[in-house]
């Protein structure tokens, strides 16, 4: 059930949550480069002139000073290319205690100036064989580093009882080594490919979600609008808060977040209980919106009742449960 003071503040957003207003871009800072380089092309253009006496070559365009840097992205490195690349030994740096169950781990990339090779969205594997195994584990996760972040990959992962590869993860110690290869392409995005997306998330399926939040407003030509709904059990189990909260305080007219807890505290005000049709139907664009996608994420519980299952990684299956009953339609949801 939806706390009362929830549908409180969220009536309004019945009429104004779908006309976010388009934040104007930000005014350039690179003023006083320009100015410099004006300065120093002057000075440098009479030294040339007199010991040549031919004209000097062109300074550098507004838009080559504006590329300074940016172009060293480019041509970083991947680390991680596909096909049959095969599997690569990453050494894990460090271990970050997030809450009782959850930590967050950076392995080093093979090179300290080499990026990830990851687009969003996509995925990378793991894979570890324990002693007592007959196979390999190979599991699916999603970093939270950025995609342009040289020489190391963060993974937020929770550890779920009998869950061979999250138990592993959790027993290493900083030096050691685990398997990766990818990516894993999963859902294509471009910018403002669609006017407003919804994710809809539980427990840890948060991090393809914020792989696509993160990459929408990183990019300044990009001007989707994002509506966050993310379940969990106590508040505790919120994770990457912090950094929503910062994305909703600098994008305020473009995202909006609401978590629905089914242990809440006593002073806790949002949503209570599971995300229930009530709530999805106040604060989503509705199904006949233009442009629109929906993206769902998490244990099988919340597949279950938000959307139905995928039948495979290649197959995203039929549309059901409360989205299908809230009128969207298939090609309008993604399944992560």
């Amino acid at each position: 059930m939806i706390a009362r003071q929830v549908f409180r503040s969220a009536q309004p957003l019945k009429h104004n949550f779908r006309r976010y207003a388009t934040e104007p871009p930000k005014p350039s800072s690179n003023t006083a480069l320009y100015g410099g380089l004006a300065v120093a092309a002057g000075v440098g253009s009479y030294y040339y002139l007199f010991k040549t006496g031919q004209a000097p070559p062109a300074p550098p365009s507004k838009q080559e000073v504006e590329n300074v840097g940016k172009n060293d992205v480019g041509k970083a490195t991947p680390a991680f290319t596909g096909g049959d690349q095969g599997w690569i030994g990453l050494k894990l740096e460090k271990v970050e205690e997030i809450n009782h169950n959850t930590k967050r781990f950076r392995f080093a990339l093979p090179e300290p100036d080499q990026v990830s090779g990851l687009q969003i969205a996509s995925a990378i594997l793991t894979k570890h064989k324990g002693a007592q195994e007959d196979k390999p584990a190979i599991r699916p996760y999603t970093p939270v580093s950025d995609e342009d972040a040289k020489g190391y990959l963060d993974f937020v992962i929770k550890r779920y009882p009998n869950g061979p590869m999250s138990e592993h993860l959790h027993e290493m110690v900083p030096e050691q080594r685990l398997d990766f290869k990818g990516p894993i392409p999963k859902y294509p995005w471009s910018a403002n490919k669609h006017n407003h997306i919804t994710l809809i998330a539980g427990g840890t399926g948060i991090t393809p979600m914020y792989q696509l939040a993160r990459g929408i407003f990183n990019n300044p030509d990009d001007k989707t609008k994002v509506t966050l709904v993310f379940g969990n059990i106590s508040e505790e189990d919120i994770l990457l808060k912090k950094e929503f909260e910062d994305l909703e305080n600098t994008y305020p007219q473009r995202f909006r977040a609401f978590y629905v807890l089914d242990k809440p505290p006593a002073s806790w005000t949002q949503g209570k209980g599971f995300i229930s049709k009530e709530l999805l139907k106040t604060v989503m664009p509705e199904p006949n919106s233009e442009n629109i996608k929906v993206f769902v994420c998490g244990p099988p519980g919340l597949y279950k009742a938000i959307s139905g299952t995928k039948n495979s990684p290649q197959d995203q299956g039929e549309l059901s449960g409360i989205l299908k009953d809230l009128g969207y339609s298939k090609d309008q949801v993604y399944k992560f």
